[in-house]
């Protein structure tokens, strides 16, 4: 960014205390999206109180907050705030992100928000293949995907029934989307995994960053991990441990979800 710009893109994300998984999904995405943007100085924040504070502990590292990075841009003299989340839905982390940007509005020329990742259904149709790229063995009819997402309480949870009824739509019957905090949870996973009558499960996380959820309630050794319940289903279970920051193609969309917004 040139000493005269006046620009800035916060990129707002959950936050992870797995420095291995971070690297590879929450500063790959910063990195894409500065690499556009050169005209504009790449701000972070992080939504989760919870994160934040274990990181300033254990690490003795401070990442802002929402409110925090809109006053350090404040005080840099930028003008102009594109907000980027990376979010994968319009849900609670996203609703509190954008009170906390929008009481800072008086003090830029311009704030604009970018999109969560599942915003549009052009967004679901995009992302279907993107996950259907990345793992090609979807394609064999004896073998099931099961996406794990992390769900809400908040309305936009839906999004993860109407992501699976698009999978199917598409093409890809044996794709099955659940969740770890919402609807459809794993109960409804394992009903579906008996109608596909398949021999092998492949389990990814179906979120940006494949943090304590992927590591603990998706493949961890726990008796109610979801690799052990469905493996106890007389399944081959394989696990992958890939946030979908990983994946170039939704790092992509992100990016241009910003352009959108300019």
């Amino acid at each position: 960014m040139s000493d005269t710009a006046k620009k800035g893109i916060l990129v707002v994300s959950f936050g992870t205390s797995h420095e291995d998984t971070r690297a590879v999904t929450i500063d790959a995405i910063e990195k894409e999206i500065g690499a556009v943007f050169t005209d504009c100085k790449i701000y972070r924040a992080w939504t989760s109180k919870m994160i934040l504070a274990r990181i300033e502990k254990r690490d003795h590292i401070h990442y802002d907050n929402v409110a925090e990075a809109m006053e350090r841009m404040k005080k840099d003299g930028i003008i102009d705030v594109i907000i980027q989340p990376t979010h994968v839905m319009n849900g609670v982390e996203n609703d509190l992100m954008k009170k906390d940007v929008l009481a800072y509005a008086d003090h830029f020329q311009s704030v604009k928000f970018g999109a969560p990742l599942l915003t549009t259904e052009e967004d679901n149709e995009y992302v279907v293949k993107a996950v259907a790229d990345e793992f090609p063995v979807i394609k064999d009819k004896e073998t099931a995907l099961v996406l794990m997402g992390h769900g809400t309480e908040h309305y936009a949870n839906a999004v993860y029934a109407a992501l699976d009824y698009r999978f199917k739509d598409m093409g890809y019957e044996n794709v099955i989307v659940g969740t770890v905090e919402g609807y459809p949870e794993i109960d409804q996973v394992m009903k579906q995994l008996g109608k596909c009558g398949v021999k092998k499960v492949v389990i990814a996380p179906f979120m940006i960053v494949a943090g304590d959820h992927a590591k603990n309630d998706m493949a961890g050794e726990e008796e109610d991990s979801w690799k052990n319940i469905i493996s106890k289903a007389g399944h081959e279970v394989q696990t992958v441990l890939k946030g979908l920051g990983e994946y170039e193609s939704i790092r992509k969309l992100f990016v241009e979800h910003a352009r959108e917004a300019v």
